[in-house]
């Protein structure tokens, strides 16, 4: 898929930009750069800025490997641009960025797709900030970051939140999900296995990115008919979506409701692929080396995403 030939030399690894997840974007962009070195490709590092187009052009590589995370690199903006310069690129393209990165619209694909989700609102920090939205307990958060950054959970018996300057002028509201953290990838036509997320607390950014900010168990310690619809809502997820390459689904588990208990959280369009990463674990435990996931998602590059 990444050119006409099918054969790729240099690949354009491009990394960091400016949103609020770009110190974990380097450090996925790094690892990916030497693990696609290490499988035989020429690779140029990128730092993602207001030239980036002028780069790409001097570089002139065979395909694009997004290691963005955030706005502007996983929402559809750099996925438009690639379509422009005709650059093949991985992992999904821009509708199914778009969709992904905004949280309601996701829910609202998950809903017409029959996948469960958490009542949820859209509204302005000052009415989150005047009193409950929701009754207690429940998350807050912005609509368009991943990673968890930005995120407030509410719990009964206190006051409305108190939200810091960073946060956008209009946040989601979310009915709380209570129980086990579980994601999934899925590689292109086939989800891979379940990670139960074991954390002291809630899994938030330092708990996804320092290490020993928690323990992945892979695969996950659960019933087999749990195990079957994560995998199944992972894949009808991706699907919905339109995403391509590798994906990763988010979802809660409160074990006391069996399968009613399983709700979806979100669906990340470039996973990250940092040495604490969810996916990478995913895909050695199904017998993909890291070097190998990497030249898939190159192989799988193309334009018309």
């Amino acid at each position: 898929m990444a050119g006409a030939s099918g054969k790729v030399s240099c690949v354009a690894v491009i990394m960091g930009g400016p949103s609020a997840e770009r110190e974990v974007s380097l450090s996925t962009g790094n690892a990916c750069g030497n693990a696609l070195r290490e499988a035989g490709f020429q690779v140029v590092e990128v730092d993602a800025g207001p030239d980036l187009p002028a780069r790409l052009a001097d570089i002139s590589p065979d395909v694009v490997f997004n290691a963005l995370h955030g706005r502007w690199g996983e929402d559809g903006c750099v996925q438009g641009m690639l379509e422009w310069l005709h650059i093949p690129y991985t992992h999904s393209g821009v509708l199914a960025s778009s969709l992904a990165m905004d949280k309601q619209r996701t829910k609202e694909i998950y809903r017409a797709a029959g996948l469960p989700v958490a009542e949820s609102v859209i509204v302005p920090r000052e009415a989150v900030e005047a009193g409950h939205v929701l009754a207690p307990p429940y998350v807050v958060k912005p609509n368009n970051e991943g990673s968890s950054v930005g995120v407030y959970i509410v719990h009964p018996g206190s006051n409305a939140p108190r939200l810091s300057a960073e946060m956008p002028a209009t946040v989601m509201v979310e009915a709380y999900a209570p129980g086990r953290e579980l994601s999934i990838s899925v590689m292109g036509d086939r989800a891979l296995c379940v990670t139960d997320i074991i954390t002291d607390g809630w899994y938030d950014y330092d708990a996804k990115y320092k290490p020993g900010g928690s323990r992945h168990q892979v695969p996950a310690q659960i019933p087999a008919e749990i195990e079957a619809a994560c995998l199944d809502y992972a894949l009808r997820a991706h699907r919905a979506l339109g995403c391509r390459g590798l994906s990763r689904t988010d979802i809660r588990w409160d074990e006391s409701r069996g399968l009613d208990g399983l709700i979806l959280l979100e669906t990340n369009t470039q996973p990250g692929m940092t040495p604490t990463s969810l996916s990478p674990e995913q895909a050695a435990h199904m017998g993909i080396p890291f070097p190998e996931l990497c030249r898939w998602i190159v192989e799988d590059a193309s334009c018309n995403r």
